[in-house]
């Protein structure tokens, strides 16, 4: 059996408030003083009120995930920074987890073609800070918070190359559309090279029985950020299904 090893280190980290990450800790750590149990609850209820007030007016946007760890210059921030601007130009707002790496390359590419950029981001102990090319953005401590935003304004999800984290954004997305909690929605992985190995797998649960084949359908695997755009105009904005919602404003509420 292969062991994964975690290694640690204590440079280039990112100190989150010790409070927060506590705070899920507790939340996880099974039952817990009634008391306490509410205060969580309630922690969590504001999380969601405050990002319904925050995101509530982004408009139509498309989700890019993919992995914090990729600096400017390497291929697939780059691939990143243009598919953001591609996006724009298709006239959606781009929303990322908010962070650095592919999400902050496809803010940048948004902001560049001047179209709106919106982030999520998460608080961890390292690695995630708000990046400086966003127009909207809303601190979150909990990840299944920050995972309901990111499904919830968005017509389209395009997966970059990740890791962990990218990938249970990328199943969560799979799964609500696969047991129609959600639109069928397009779903763009970037990367031939880099998902091929996940692409494989897709086919061997395929031969297994343990999904079905029409659900390797609801995955478009391409290189081409032109190909991507295609395929997302076209069960988007090119679908009889598509409907925009407009929402209006409410001065008593501030807005």
């Amino acid at each position: 059996m292969t062991e994964f090893e975690i290694p640690t280190s204590k440079t280039n980290t990112i100190i989150a408030d010790k409070n927060v990450v506590e705070s899920e800790k507790t939340f996880l750590s099974g039952p817990l003083d009634r008391i306490i149990e509410f205060r969580m609850a309630f922690r969590v209820l504001f999380e969601f009120i405050r990002g319904f007030r925050k995101l509530h007016f982004v408009g139509p946007c498309i989700t890019i995930f993919g992995s914090a760890r990729f600096k400017e210059g390497h291929p697939y921030y780059e691939m990143a920074r243009k598919m953001g601007a591609a996006v724009s130009n298709a006239g959606f707002a781009v929303m990322t987890g908010g962070g650095p790496g592919i999400m902050e390359a496809a803010n940048r590419g948004a902001k560049e073609a001047g179209g709106k950029s919106v982030g999520c981001n998460i608080i961890l102990p390292f690695e995630q800070n708000p990046n400086p090319y966003l127009d909207i953005w809303v601190n979150i401590r909990y990840f299944f918070v920050r995972k309901v935003f990111l499904l919830k304004y968005s017509y389209g999800f395009i997966v970059m190359p990740g890791g962990f984290g990218t990938l249970d954004e990328f199943f969560e997305a799979l799964t609500l559309i696969q047991t129609k909690k959600i639109e069928n929605f397009p779903v763009v992985l970037m990367g031939k090279d880099f998902y091929q190995p996940l692409v494989d797998m897709a086919f061997k649960m395929r031969d297994e029985a343990t999904i079905s084949p029409e659900d390797l359908k609801l995955v478009f695997l391409t290189d081409s950020i032109e190909d991507a755009i295609t395929y997302i105009e076209k069960h988007t904005v090119q679908s009889p299904k598509f409907r925009l919602k407009k929402m209006k404003k409410m001065v008593l509420l501030g807005e």
